[in-house]
């Protein structure tokens, strides 16, 4: 049996650019695809922190170090500059990789620069009323 994993997030990365009339993609920062094992023309999932949009679109490479985050083409409509996106890949495993699994989880800056990575979300206690 196959199934279907979250390969690497990209958590509240900040969008800076929105090209409408740029050829459909999400360009990122090559360091970033580096952390998370993104690679260029990979299908990737989009959700907008800022207004619940959820699209789909890929992956294209941007200048190493310049934590630009580009939505373009018609996705230019769901996300404008300074909105905060989660940005996910998925794969297939098979039952024998699942005893390896571990996501490739990425967190940025203000300005979308890695500051941690894990390989897993950390289970949260309940906050007190």
């Amino acid at each position: 049996m196959q199934r279907t994993m979250l390969l690497a997030k990209l958590h509240r990365v900040t969008v800076t650019h929105s090209e409408l009339h740029y050829e459909g993609s999400c360009a990122i920062d090559e360091d970033l695809l580096d952390a998370s094992d993104i690679r260029e023309y990979q299908a990737i999932d989009i959700y907008n922190v800022n207004n619940g949009q959820r699209f789909s679109t890929y992956a294209i490479r941007a200048e190493r170090g310049s934590g630009i985050i580009s939505v373009n083409g018609a996705a230019a409509r769901l996300a404008a500059p300074g909105d905060l996106i989660i940005i996910a890949a998925f794969a297939s495993y098979n039952e024998l990789e699942l005893q390896r699994y571990e996501p490739k989880l990425v967190y940025v800056d203000a300005q979308n620069h890695m500051i941690k990575q894990r390989g897993q979300i950390p289970v949260q206690m309940a906050l007190a009323s």
